[in-house]
Formats: structure tokens, C-alpha cells, sequence
């Protein structure tokens, strides 16, 4: 790779930050090659990942605590001078301890390590250090620290470290210092080096982007200043504050972040809007008889969506609609009703999902529903054997299923008028774009079983109309949910006894884990088989996802039938057919599984008028977030609570799917903390994107935004 000409002259003239990108972060000064390539596992590969790589957390070492002042049960922040190390061998085959002892003159401190003995070359008596983790022990003693024995004393296991040197301590203590997420071969005492001489360098010469009304309506520090203070705070001297987001300078940095992804979907739904669509007719016959022929009445909040989603189809603009709500709101239905209203019209439909089990559950219960009315339902998956591409070229086909298969190059549709994409945090912007040129802009409606916050939906899919689909369909009882243990498996199998006496049907749920499906189908196989035997008057079916589609179909026509009693499977039946006969659910090694995939799981029972039951039998030991999560389907069946549980758990950006879903990273920003700055970006983006769709007069925010989505704006607008 050549030096970039301008890295010589950017020290003299003004930076726009769309050129920092431009830079390579090996020529920034300090770093070279082989650093690079370390910097590159953290995601750092140019001078804006560089600038804009935050402190993960901040330690005041102003006054760093002295060791007889460590409280135990906190994570606390010392120093002290190397007096020992020491290597121990344990009992356990091939299992070391490394072993730290350091001294500020007020007490001993040891430090534990775990099987790395190699952290020994880090450490040399006399070396003064840095230790950073939380206390555990017994109670220090007192001041007579000489005469107690170093195993009384406070401990540290796995601290994180620094080595300090007197040149360069005014960067790394008597201050409010920030750690960064570091790699091995390069310490986050170094990146703080590199940070603060990079900072000095550089930040000076960095342009403000963001429209200077915009700054002072939402008292904004300018760009140069808060970079300055995010990653060596001066006139903030709050530590705890700081930990939690609350400073000036992450006010600002934070309201960047959500300006640029909200001003990005903003732009996109002005463009969107005002593209001329496919105007459908208003009525609809198939729908009329599909609609008599459902064994149920449509809840008033299917009927009132439907109504909206008509009125967006009869409209000669596109439509970009969001549908989401609770597992068992009938979404699927209403998805039909519009496919059913494309179709009566002319037009094609399609519906996409992320993957070809949910794709044949889907046509499955699809062409389930509506084979009396006499509309060609087709499954399009890159595995599938026959794959009806001459009917989708000609038509023939009217209802396409499908996975990503459906936005392939060289497929050709003959008239796709309305795209539906289920379980769309699986998806982005960029798939949903592609599936569009399919068309003459068709109609696209979006699904997913995800309830959210209507701000957060408005916040995450700001591009999109949003409904709500708030009720469920009458006469559902809540499911009891209850966690078991291998030691109960009498109660679990009694439990299972009772229905089936009833004349009820039951699920048994193995988990398939990525990577280990070959195992995890053996214990499918291995407890249809135990199940068997336990119930030999019963019939065991079995189902997994290495059976051929055919044989998937008629198995679950017979479950639905009432041939089979017991269904053994694997997460195939996540979105399925509806069984109201099926009262309990039996999921094994429940502690294997998400939050949202065990709700999803569990709406598959419920649905008649009887009793129901969520087993979730747990295989200690497991992690304090599998308790979390067990603990939060025993306690509710409400879905935006499982929601807000989830979100808590995995955090706003695997929660929402943004590494996927082709928005812009949220590096420092989070989207239920920031609640308040998100609104205010919100607002302000919208009003820009009315006032100046195409920011002609903003320039450098033009260039910075598209350099912030990476491209996928073009994509949008082309």
C-alpha cells in the first residue's frame, strides 16, 4: 500500500472528517505496519476508526485508593511496587496459578491469574504497576500488615495491569484516565499513548460537520473539543459520570451518532415517499374468501392494520410498512390477506425469511391455508431441488416463499407488486433495496415478531410506517411456564402423561447449535426413540432439518391431524403450523437457547382452548445470563416484557440486529440510555431531510453521512 499524498500536509490544513477515512491508520505516526495489523483486530484500519475508537471505561487516578483502604466486594483501582512473582503448580493436570504480590507501604496486595503463566514476563520485582479489578479476601487486618500472612489480605483475580514509567505518567495517573478494549501485543497502555499523541496531532485541524443551528438549539460542544475531553477529560472531572455516558463531550459524540443514522433513514423515506408506486385495486374477492374461510374472526387489531395496509396499497406510492407485535398475533395472516390482494390485482407477492426451515414452515402453512382458492404457491430456497424459476419468469407462479434466494442476481419475476420480508432484524436495508429492483417499486411490508417500543421501532426502522398488532386472538390463556432440572424428570415425564391421557399432543424441542448440527441430531434422534419407549402406546413422530421437505410437510400434516402425539424436533417448528391441539411443549437443554427464539418457541402452544405448558428442562452448569433468561419466560408470557429483558441482556446492537441490518455501528451512543439525545437527533434529521432533501447546502454533512453508511445510501437512491 502507497502513502497517501495529503498525510504530509494534514498537520497544516483543515481535516474534513470524511478524510479521515482516507488515511491508513499504519501511517499514523507511532504505529507502522506490524502495529497496524494488531490495531486491525480491534477494527481499526484508518485514522477516523483511530480517533473515534472511545475508552470503554474511565478511572480516576487522581487519587488512586491505597491498599489498606480497598473495600472489598468493589472494583477498586490501586498501585504498588512489585515485591514478588511466583509460578504454582496445582493438583489439576497441566493447571497453573501466576501469583503477584505488590506493596504501597500500607498493606500487601495479591494478584491471581488463572492458566497464564505467561503473564510472569509482564511483571519485575521493584516495578512499580497499576492493578485494577475487584477485591476478594478476608478483611485487611490493620496497619501491623507486616505480621499477617499474605493470604489474609486483599486479592485480586484477573486484574487488569499497567506497568508505569516516570516520563509518561502525566498521561497515565493523576488524571481521570481512560481504558480502552485492547489486543494482545498491544497494551491499553499503549493505545492510550498512541490516542493522546494522535489526538494532539490531528484533532485540531478536524471540521465540524453538523449544521452550526443544529449545535446551539441542542447546546452541543463543538466537534474538536469533545473529541478532546471523550478520550482525556480536562474540564470534566467526574469519573462515575463519565462511566455512565453523562459528560458534555459524550453528549455531543452520542447525538452524532444517532444524527447520521436518523438524517440516513430519513433521507431514504423522503425518496421513498415520493416515488411513484403500483396503485392496487381496493377490493378484493380472494380476500373476501379467504376471509370466510378462516376457522376464527380477526382481532380488531389485524382488521385495523389491514385496513392501513390497504389504504397504503391503493395509493399509487410505494409502500414501506412495519408490522410488529407479540408471537401469535396473527401477523402471518394479514401478510396473506395483502399477498391475496397483490394477487387479485395482477401482480406477483413474495414473502422472504432469513432462513429455508422458517421458508418451508412458511409454504407449508401457507399453501395449508389457501388451496381452495386456486393461487399457485411456490418455494424458492438455493437448496431446493426443483426450483420453479420458469414460473416465476412467467408468472404462473403468484405467491413466491422464499430465503435470500428470492434477490439472486439472475432471477426475474414477471410483475412483483408487494415484497413481504418476515423476522426483519435478520435483514438490512441493503437486501431490502435489492429486493425492490425486482420490481417496478413494488409495495414492500415488513414483519417481526420483536414487540418494541414504538420509539425505538420509529428509531430503528425510521424509514418504515410502523403498526402494532396489540391483541391476541380470543380465548388464548396464558401458557404456565416452568423451569426443570435433570433430577425431575419424573415430574417432567408425568406432566407430559397427563396431556397426552387428555387426548392433548406434545412438542419435545432439541436445540441446534451452528457448528454442531450432526450432534445435536443424534440427541433428537436418541430421545424420539427414549420417548418411544417410555410412551409405546403413543405415536413418536420425529422431525430435523436433514429430512426432505416432503417428508417435513407430511409430518407436520399428520401432528396437525392428530396422527402423531408426540413431535420430536428440532427449532424446524419455531414458525410452523398451528396445532391447537398441542398443550405442552417440552424444550431440552432450554439453557442452550435465546431469549426471543425460547418466546418463539413457546407460541407454538397456546393456541386452542385448552390449558398449555412450557417445560424447560436446564442442564446446570450454565452462565448468569441463561438464568436470567430462564427466569424471565417462568415469570411472563408478555412479549414486550421478554423484550425489554432480552434488550437488557444482549444489549441495543445484537438485540437489534445492526451488524446485519446495514445501518450504521452505534459506537458510543445507546439507543435505551440515550433515549432523550436519540428523540432530539430524530427531530432535527427529519426537519433537515424535509427542508433539504438533497443538503446542498451542507456540504461536508453530505459527505460525511455517505461516508458514515458506507455506500448503502447510493444503493438506496439508485
Amino acid at each position: 500500500m502507497s502513502k497517501p499524498d495529503d498525510v504530509s500536509s494534514v498537520k497544516t490544513a483543515k481535516l474534513k472528517t470524511n478524510q479521515l477515512k482516507d488515511i491508513p491508520v499504519q501511517y499514523v505516526k507511532g504505529v507502522g505496519p506490524r502495529r497496524a495489523q494488531l490495531l486491525e483486530r480491534l477494527g481499526i484500519k484508518n485514522l477516523d476508526d483511530l480517533l473515534f475508537y472511545y475508552p470503554w471505561r474511565y478511572e480516576d487516578r487522581k487519587n488512586l485508593k491505597k491498599i489498606c483502604d480497598l473495600a472489598f466486594g468493589h472494583h477498586e483501582t490501586t498501585s504498588g511496587e512489585v515485591i514478588s512473582t511466583e509460578i504454582i503448580t496445582t493438583r489439576k493436570k497441566g493447571f497453573k496459578i501466576f501469583e503477584l504480590v505488590v506493596t504501597d507501604k500500607t498493606g500487601l496486595l495479591k494478584c491471581k491469574w488463572f492458566n497464564q503463566p505467561y503473564m510472569e514476563r509482564y511483571f519485575k520485582k521493584g516495578q512499580k504497576v497499576i492493578l485494577s479489578g475487584m477485591v476478594k479476601g478476608n478483611p485487611f487486618l490493620g496497619a501491623d500488615f507486616i505480621r499477617v500472612k499474605v493470604s489474609s489480605g486483599p486479592e485480586m483475580e484477573n486484574p487488569d495491569f499497567e506497568n508505569l514509567e516516570s516520563e509518561d505518567t502525566f498521561i497515565h495517573t493523576s488524571r481521570i484516565v481512560p481504558v480502552y478494549k485492547a489486543t494482545e501485543g498491544f497494551t491499553p497502555k499503549q493505545l492510550r499513548t498512541l490516542l493522546f499523541n494522535t489526538l494532539s496531532t490531528y484533532s485540531p485541524q478536524i471540521m465540524d460537520y453538523i449544521p452550526e443551528h443544529i449545535i446551539k438549539r441542542n447546546k452541543l460542544m463543538p466537534l474538536q473539543p469533545a473529541l478532546k475531553e471523550i478520550h482525556f477529560p480536562e474540564e470534566f472531572n467526574d469519573a462515575d459520570a463519565l462511566n455512565r455516558g453523562e459528560s458534555p463531550a459524550h453528549k455531543r459524540l452520542i447525538f452524532d451518532e444517532f444524527f447520521l443514522l436518523e438524517l440516513g433513514l430519513a433521507l431514504m423515506k423522503k425518496k421513498e415517499v415520493s416515488e411513484k408506486g403500483i396503485r392496487f385495486n381496493g377490493e378484493s374477492l380472494l380476500v373476501d374468501q379467504f376471509i370466510k374461510t378462516l376457522p376464527f374472526e380477526l382481532t380488531n387489531a389485524q382488521k385495523r392494520v389491514f385496513e392501513l395496509i390497504q389504504e397504503d396499497m391503493k395509493r399509487d406510492l410505494s409502500m414501506n410498512r412495519l408490522i410488529h407485535g407479540d408471537v401469535g398475533c396473527g401477523k402471518t395472516v394479514i401478510a396473506l390477506l395483502s399477498m391475496l390482494l397483490a394477487v387479485d390485482s395482477g401482480y406477483q407477492a413474495c414473502l422472504m425469511v432469513p432462513t429455508e426451515i422458517l421458508a418451508e414452515q412458511h409454504y407449508i402453512n401457507i399453501h395449508l391455508m389457501i388451496k381452495e382458492l386456486g393461487v399457485e404457491v411456490v418455494l424458492l430456497t438455493s437448496s431446493s431441488r426443483a426450483k420453479p424459476v420458469k414460473e416465476i419468469t412467467s408468472g404462473s407462479a403468484q405467491i413466491i416463499i422464499g430465503t435470500h434466494a428470492l434477490i439472486q442476481e439472475n432471477l426475474h419475476f414477471k410483475n412483483l407488486g408487494l415484497a413481504v420480508i418476515d423476522e426483519q432484524h435478520k435483514f438490512g436495508v441493503v437486501q431490502r433495496a435489492l429486493l425492490r429492483r425486482k420490481g417496478f417499486n413494488p409495495d414492500i411490508l415488513i414483519m417481526t415478531a420483536t414487540p418494541i417500543p414504538r420509539t425505538l421501532a420509529l428509531t430503528l426502522y425510521g424509514d418504515l410506517d410502523v403498526s402494532l398488532i396489540d391483541e391476541l386472538p380470543s380465548g388464548r390463556k396464558p401458557i404456565t411456564t416452568k423451569v426443570f432440572f435433570p433430577t425431575q424428570k419424573d415430574k417432567v415425564y408425568s406432566l407430559m402423561s397427563g396431556e397426552l391421557s387428555k387426548g392433548r399432543q406434545v412438542y419435545v424441542v432439541y436445540p441446534l447449535i451452528e457448528g454442531s448440527e450432526k450432534i445435536d441430531l443424534k440427541c433428537a434422534v436418541e430421545g424420539a426413540e427414549a420417548f418411544q419407549k417410555f410412551f409405546p402406546e403413543r405415536k413418536v413422530g420425529l422431525i430435523h432439518g436433514k429430512i426432505r421437505q416432503e417428508e417435513r410437510e407430511a409430518l407436520m400434516v399428520s401432528f396437525k391431524s392428530g396422527v402423531i402425539d408426540v413431535l420430536v424436533a428440532t427449532t424446524v417448528i419455531e414458525v410452523g403450523v398451528d396445532v391447537p391441539n398441542a398443550s405442552l411443549m417440552l424444550i431440552v437443554h432450554a439453557e442452550r437457547f435465546g431469549l426471543a427464539q425460547l418466546h418463539q418457541l413457546r407460541g407454538r402452544i397456546g393456541r386452542g382452548k385448552h390449558e398449555s405448558y412450557c417445560l424447560l428442562m436446564a442442564y446446570p452448569p450454565f452462565s448468569e445470563e441463561a438464568k436470567r433468561r430462564l427466569k424471565a419466560m417462568a415469570s411472563t408470557g408478555d412479549g414486550f416484557k421478554i423484550a425489554e429483558e432480552d434488550l437488557a441482556i444482549r444489549g441495543p446492537g445484537e438485540f437489534f440486529g445492526t451488524k446485519q441490518s446495514g445501518i450504521p455501528d452505534l459506537k458510543i451512543a445507546h439507543i435505551i440510555r440515550d433515549i432523550d439525545i436519540l428523540e432530539a437527533a430524530r427531530r432535527e434529521s427529519f426537519t433537515l431531510a424535509d427542508s433539504d432533501p438533497f443538503l446542498k447546502n451542507y456540504p461536508e454533512l453530505k459527505k460525511t453521512l455517505y461516508s458514515t453508511w458506507q455506500g448503502r445510501l447510493e444503493l438506496i437512491k439508485s
